[in-house]
């Protein structure tokens, strides 16, 4: 027999469907936590759970002594990857929004010689502590954030080349595979590993979402022809806000 979901879960359904239904508005206040127990017959604290796991999935937002509010309506984004955009130079994020019909832009932080954490080490094969160039981009769409990513580099890879830092110089905003080909190395090879997780409270703040919101995570890492890690990247895109689109070719 097939487990029945816990209580909050069930009430929690409950609530997304009137919501759904416009009883309650975008931006419009619910009715407090004891007025819904007690017209729905559960107890405060199946309320509060349910509320709590809603704004996890970014269909509530709470506002601290003010009480819970249906979520502002943000259209969600789609995303493409694909292996013939790793060939288009620029990030595939801007034609992205592009075809939406949005402005696709971006802001970014470059840092030299960050030594390597263990797990940054172990995904581009060097010894920890090594130094790597790490860049960090937020992406907008019209203006509002939908896309984190933390690029890590070997510094010894591009050190003293024209391309050691991603966001200036001739090639600057270029991409790995043709950044990487400006100094004799071919990208053949992209690895991305997804998974859900839950933002922190410092994704959260710059995404412009709840802590705790239901985010998809992808571990990104591009590798040479020889093999070589190249580049690796953490990629965070709220759930509500972004849809991820695999598309590969078919070889007949």
């Amino acid at each position: 027999m097939r487990q029945q979901p816990p209580p909050y879960r069930r009430f929690a359904e409950t609530l997304r469907k009137r919501i759904e239904s416009e009883e309650w508005k975008p931006g419009e206040r619910l009715p407090s936590r004891a007025r819904l127990a007690e017209e729905c017959g559960v107890t405060d604290a199946v309320v509060r759970r349910a509320q709590e796991w809603l704004i996890a999935e970014g269909v509530l937002t709470g506002r601290a002594g003010s009480g819970t509010y249906v979520a502002a309506w943000r259209d969600r984004v789609r995303v493409v990857r694909s292996p013939e955009r790793e060939q288009a130079g620029q990030a595939p994020f801007y034609a992205d929004m592009a075809a939406l019909g949005k402005r696709g832009t971006s802001e970014s932080r470059t840092d030299g010689m960050v030594p390597a954490t263990p797990d940054i080490a172990t995904r581009l094969g060097i010894a920890e502590g090594d130094y790597c160039v790490r860049t960090s981009y937020e992406y907008l769409a019209d203006g509002k954030p939908v896309q984190l990513v933390t690029s890590w580099e070997p510094y010894s890879l591009t050190a003293g080349s024209l391309v050691i830092l991603p966001e200036t110089g001739p090639l600057a905003g270029a991409g790995v595979v043709r950044r990487m080909a400006e100094i004799g190395i071919t990208v053949a090879e992209v690895e991305e590993r997804p998974e859900a997780g839950h933002a922190h409270a410092e994704e959260a703040n710059l995404l412009g979402i709840q802590t705790g919101t239901l985010v998809t995570r992808v571990r990104r890492t591009y590798y040479s022809d020889d093999g070589r890690a190249v580049e690796t990247a953490d990629i965070v895109m709220p759930a509500s806000l972004c849809e991820i689109i695999y598309r590969f070719p078919v070889t007949r």
